[in-house]
Protein backbone atom coordinates (compact mmCIF):
# COMPACT_ATOMS: atom_id res chain seq x y z
CA UNK A 1 0.00 0.00 0.00
CA UNK A 2 1.15 3.73 -0.65
CA UNK A 3 0.12 6.78 0.27
CA UNK A 4 -0.62 9.11 -2.88
CA UNK A 5 -0.60 12.43 -3.54
CA UNK A 6 -3.72 14.26 -3.41
CA UNK A 7 -5.33 16.55 -5.98
CA UNK A 8 -5.71 19.74 -4.46
CA UNK A 9 -8.39 22.28 -4.96
CA UNK A 10 -9.34 24.32 -7.58
CA UNK A 11 -7.08 21.21 -9.52
CA UNK A 12 -9.21 21.17 -13.14
CA UNK A 13 -9.29 17.77 -12.47
CA UNK A 14 -11.85 17.76 -9.73
CA UNK A 15 -14.82 18.75 -12.06
CA UNK A 16 -13.84 15.84 -14.39
CA UNK A 17 -16.16 12.80 -14.91
CA UNK A 18 -14.74 9.76 -13.94
CA UNK A 19 -14.52 6.73 -16.20
CA UNK A 20 -16.72 3.55 -15.86
CA UNK A 21 -13.72 0.55 -14.12
CA UNK A 22 -13.82 -2.09 -17.24
CA UNK A 23 -10.76 -4.23 -15.72
CA UNK A 24 -11.09 -6.20 -12.14
CA UNK A 25 -7.74 -7.31 -11.25
CA UNK A 26 -4.72 -6.88 -8.71
CA UNK A 27 -4.31 -3.67 -10.44
CA UNK A 28 -7.38 -2.70 -9.68
CA UNK A 29 -7.47 -3.84 -5.92
CA UNK A 30 -3.89 -2.15 -5.30
CA UNK A 31 -5.46 1.07 -6.39
CA UNK A 32 -8.30 0.38 -3.51
CA UNK A 33 -5.96 -0.44 -1.10
CA UNK A 34 -3.77 2.68 -2.01
CA UNK A 35 -6.95 4.82 -1.56
CA UNK A 36 -7.62 3.74 1.74
CA UNK A 37 -4.31 4.31 2.85
CA UNK A 38 -4.18 7.86 1.12
CA UNK A 39 -7.44 8.41 3.07
CA UNK A 40 -6.51 7.48 6.49
CA UNK A 41 -3.24 9.67 5.97
CA UNK A 42 -5.31 12.37 4.70
CA UNK A 43 -7.13 11.87 7.33
CA UNK A 44 -10.92 11.44 6.07
CA UNK A 45 -13.73 9.48 6.29
CA UNK A 46 -13.93 9.01 2.26
CA UNK A 47 -11.73 9.22 -1.08
CA UNK A 48 -12.21 8.59 -4.61
CA UNK A 49 -9.89 8.06 -7.16
CA UNK A 50 -10.25 11.38 -9.01
CA UNK A 51 -8.69 12.70 -5.60
CA UNK A 52 -5.48 11.42 -6.43
CA UNK A 53 -5.80 11.97 -10.11
CA UNK A 54 -6.69 9.02 -11.56
CA UNK A 55 -10.13 9.38 -13.38
CA UNK A 56 -12.17 5.93 -12.44
CA UNK A 57 -15.76 5.63 -10.52
CA UNK A 58 -13.77 4.04 -7.59
CA UNK A 59 -14.80 5.02 -4.23
CA UNK A 60 -13.45 3.80 -0.56
CA UNK A 61 -15.12 4.52 2.41
CA UNK A 62 -14.27 4.11 5.75
CA UNK A 63 -17.32 4.98 8.44
CA UNK A 64 -17.17 2.29 11.14
CA UNK A 65 -14.22 0.68 13.05
CA UNK A 66 -16.32 -2.64 13.63
CA UNK A 67 -17.81 -3.12 10.10
CA UNK A 68 -14.05 -1.63 8.53
CA UNK A 69 -13.73 0.07 5.21
CA UNK A 70 -15.48 -0.61 1.70
CA UNK A 71 -14.79 -0.31 -1.66
CA UNK A 72 -17.43 0.55 -4.73
CA UNK A 73 -17.06 0.57 -8.17
CA UNK A 74 -18.98 2.38 -10.22
CA UNK A 75 -21.13 3.24 -7.45
CA UNK A 76 -24.66 4.67 -8.85
CA UNK A 77 -27.49 6.48 -6.90
CA UNK A 78 -30.66 4.39 -8.28
CA UNK A 79 -33.36 5.79 -5.57
CA UNK A 80 -32.73 8.46 -3.10
CA UNK A 81 -35.83 9.65 -0.60
CA UNK A 82 -37.31 12.49 -0.88
CA UNK A 83 -36.54 13.57 2.69
CA UNK A 84 -33.56 15.53 3.24
CA UNK A 85 -30.87 16.26 5.98
CA UNK A 86 -28.04 18.63 6.64
CA UNK A 87 -24.55 17.03 7.03
CA UNK A 88 -21.57 19.13 7.91
CA UNK A 89 -19.10 18.27 4.68
CA UNK A 90 -15.51 19.13 3.47
CA UNK A 91 -13.15 17.01 1.17
CA UNK A 92 -9.15 15.21 1.28
CA UNK A 93 -8.73 17.94 -1.75
CA UNK A 94 -9.83 20.72 0.24
CA UNK A 95 -8.24 20.57 4.27
CA UNK A 96 -9.54 22.49 6.42
CA UNK A 97 -12.79 23.77 5.58
CA UNK A 98 -16.44 22.45 6.08
CA UNK A 99 -19.81 23.61 5.23
CA UNK A 100 -23.60 22.44 5.53
CA UNK A 101 -25.24 20.73 2.89
CA UNK A 102 -28.40 19.34 1.69
CA UNK A 103 -28.12 15.90 0.72
CA UNK A 104 -31.60 13.23 0.78
CA UNK A 105 -31.55 11.13 3.67
CA UNK A 106 -31.34 7.30 2.59
CA UNK A 107 -30.62 6.61 -1.06
CA UNK A 108 -30.06 3.10 -2.79
CA UNK A 109 -26.55 2.28 -5.14
CA UNK A 110 -25.52 -0.11 -7.39
CA UNK A 111 -22.07 -0.80 -7.43
CA UNK A 112 -19.48 -3.60 -8.08
CA UNK A 113 -17.26 -4.85 -5.70
CA UNK A 114 -13.08 -5.13 -6.66
CA UNK A 115 -14.03 -8.19 -8.18
CA UNK A 116 -16.69 -6.76 -10.44
CA UNK A 117 -19.67 -8.47 -8.94
CA UNK A 118 -23.23 -6.49 -8.96
CA UNK A 119 -24.09 -5.19 -5.26
CA UNK A 120 -26.74 -2.86 -4.00
CA UNK A 121 -26.95 -1.37 -1.04
CA UNK A 122 -29.48 1.18 0.73
CA UNK A 123 -28.17 3.52 3.59
CA UNK A 124 -29.11 6.44 5.30
CA UNK A 125 -27.35 9.35 7.75
CA UNK A 126 -23.40 9.75 7.44
CA UNK A 127 -23.26 6.26 5.04
CA UNK A 128 -26.08 8.23 2.80
CA UNK A 129 -24.80 11.88 2.63
CA UNK A 130 -21.11 10.12 2.09
CA UNK A 131 -22.35 7.94 -1.16
CA UNK A 132 -24.04 11.40 -2.26
CA UNK A 133 -21.07 12.95 -1.70
CA UNK A 134 -18.34 11.01 -3.38
CA UNK A 135 -20.73 9.75 -6.39
CA UNK A 136 -20.96 13.71 -7.32
CA UNK A 137 -17.02 13.49 -6.90
CA UNK A 138 -16.82 11.15 -9.51
CA UNK A 139 -19.42 12.93 -11.76
CA UNK A 140 -17.27 15.99 -11.32
CA UNK A 141 -18.90 17.70 -9.21
CA UNK A 142 -17.06 18.90 -6.37
CA UNK A 143 -18.75 18.71 -3.00
CA UNK A 144 -18.53 23.13 -2.93
CA UNK A 145 -20.71 23.21 -5.97
CA UNK A 146 -23.66 22.50 -3.78
CA UNK A 147 -23.28 25.57 -1.46
CA UNK A 148 -24.98 28.87 -2.64
CA UNK A 149 -22.71 30.74 -4.49
CA UNK A 150 -22.33 33.37 -1.52
CA UNK A 151 -21.50 30.72 0.68
CA UNK A 152 -19.02 28.93 -2.09
CA UNK A 153 -17.24 31.97 -2.30
CA UNK A 154 -16.84 33.06 1.49
CA UNK A 155 -15.37 28.87 1.82
CA UNK A 156 -12.91 29.42 -1.29
CA UNK A 157 -11.85 32.46 -0.02
CA UNK A 158 -11.23 30.86 4.16
CA UNK A 159 -9.70 27.96 2.44
CA UNK A 160 -7.21 30.53 0.09
CA UNK A 161 -6.54 32.28 3.25
CA UNK A 162 -5.71 28.88 5.28
CA UNK A 163 -3.18 27.64 2.45
CA UNK A 164 -1.23 31.00 1.92
CA UNK A 165 -0.45 30.76 5.64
Amino acid sequence: MTIRPIVRYPDPRLALPAQPVTVFDGALRDLASDLLETMHAAPGIGITAPHIGIPLRLVVLDLDATEGARTYVNPEIIWASSETILHREGSVSMPGVNDEVSRHARVRISYQDVHGNLQTEESDGLRAVCHQHEIDQLNGLFWIRRLSRLRRERLIKRFEKMSRS
